[in-house]
């Protein structure tokens, strides 16, 4: 893969066409807009899982080389996304969705609270980090209260922070970047408001992953939860938190099952196949632009080569947002951008008054543009708005996003308002 480094402007970028090359799906033709929903996958990710499966494969051990393939791509899936989230390989916890890892976690979490403690969510989260917790807090018998949004400028409202958490809170639970609107709440200021009390934090980092480079420790949280096939891997979750944090935690489990962590959390035996090819998409992230710095020798860690990596995903990313934005406003009135706030992803919300943005969506499918329209499980900030239509088009970029993807779905909206 092509890289290429500008001293000049204190850059990174990448060569869009030699990566686009990587993803055989996109020979099909479509201009994807779908990336908060999932991305494309690349063939390294998809050779790594093929490896895998049809290499001499057993459950775990040291004895055969079937049972140390199997207890190889555990290991390096930890390690991985240790690098990636910049937790301990012992604080990354597998699971076959971020929902059910936060279903999980929102049981055993919910052990230790009691009537009257006080759970706190958000009207900005995707409902995977909302309903577990408020089911969690009613067989608890725990009071929710609520972080409301204000729909005109798409961010959250910081007077309802400071109203939500008490000395009574127990958990926070906010996203670090909307997948309906891309708004980038200010998650450290909240988790620290949280810790104030003696709060847990638990953060959906879904879409957040997708697009910027995760300090986990730096977020000042306690939980962090991501998908891999929202950048670029295959269909799991993973859960990044401090192994002394998971050493207090005790999930129901099989009595044969270890007691270790991050193992106590994984139920059954895991799908190696899968950890490969999640593990193959950070590395094909971590060579997107790859730095080379960070050692005498000029080479740099995977850690390193991700920041540069990502960094320049975050730079072309917006600079086609930038371009999308300018063209949607040329389309005047007949397009609203609900997506507003002054930190967020390339990801944008629009609805186009007067007209269905499902019939919009299907016109699209038409030109071979797929750009969806619906709530996207993000139950709360979509009833929020207040829209007039049941749906929204969204708008979604991804690292093989390109100027033509961007030209084809303003076209193809131009077309649709002109009818």
């Amino acid at each position: 893969m092509t890289s290429i480094e500008s001293a000049a402007s204190g850059s990174t970028e990448f060569d869009v066409a030699a990566l686009r090359a990587q993803f055989p799906s996109l020979a099909s033709g479509i201009a994807h807009f779908d990336g908060p929903g999932g991305t494309q996958t690349p063939r390294p990710v998809a050779d790594a899982i093929a490896a895998t499966i049809t290499s001499p494969l057993s459950n775990r051990g040291t004895g055969s080389v079937s049972e140390a393939n199997a207890d190889a791509a555990v290991t390096a899936f930890r390690q991985a996304y240790a690098d990636l989230l910049g937790v301990p390989a012992r604080g990354i916890v597998h699971g076959r969705s971020a929902t059910q890892l936060t279903f999980d976690f929102s049981r055993v979490i919910a052990k230790q609270w009691h009537p009257g403690d006080e759970v706190v969510v958000t009207r900005l989260d995707h409902d995977a980090n909302v309903r577990p917790w408020v089911i969690a807090a009613e067989n608890a018998g725990a009071v929710v209260r609520w972080i409301d949004i204000d729909p005109a400028t798409a961010e959250i409202d910081p007077t309802s922070v400071e109203a939500a958490i008490t000395e009574r809170t127990r958990l926070v639970a906010v996203t670090a970047a909307s997948n309906l609107l891309g708004t980038k709440p200010a998650v450290r200021a909240i988790a620290d408001a949280a810790h104030a009390v003696g709060a847990l934090v638990y953060v959906d980092g879904v879409h957040y992953t997708a697009h910027q480079f995760v300090d986990v420790p730096a977020l000042g949280v306690d939980f962090y939860v991501c998908s891999p096939y929202k950048f670029l891997g295959p269909h799991c979750g993973v859960l990044a938190a401090s192994p002394d944090l998971l050493e207090t935690l005790h999930p129901d489990k099989l009595l044969p099952s270890t007691n270790a962590v991050p193992e106590r959390f994984e139920l059954g035996t895991l799908p190696y196949e899968t950890l490969a090819g999640a593990t193959a998409a950070v590395d094909f992230l971590a060579d997107i632009a790859p730095a080379t710095v960070g050692t005498a020798d000029g080479s740099s860690s995977r850690r390193e080569r991700l920041r540069a990596s990502l960094h320049a995903v975050d730079e072309h990313e917006m600079r086609l947002r930038r371009l999308l934005e300018d063209g949607l406003a040329a389309l005047g009135s007949d397009v609203v951008v609900h997506s507003r706030a002054a930190d967020r992803t390339p990801t944008l919300l629009l609805t186009l008054p007067g007209r269905k943005t499902w019939d919009a969506y299907q016109f699209l499918l038409g030109r071979d543009v797929l750009a969806p329209a619906g709530s996207f499980y993000a139950y709360e900030p979509f009833r929020r708005l207040g829209l007039d239509d049941e749906h929204a088009l969204r708008l979604g970029l991804a690292p093989y996003s390109d100027d033509t993807d961007i030209a084809r779905v303003l076209d193809g909206l131009a077309a649709f308002l002109a009818k």
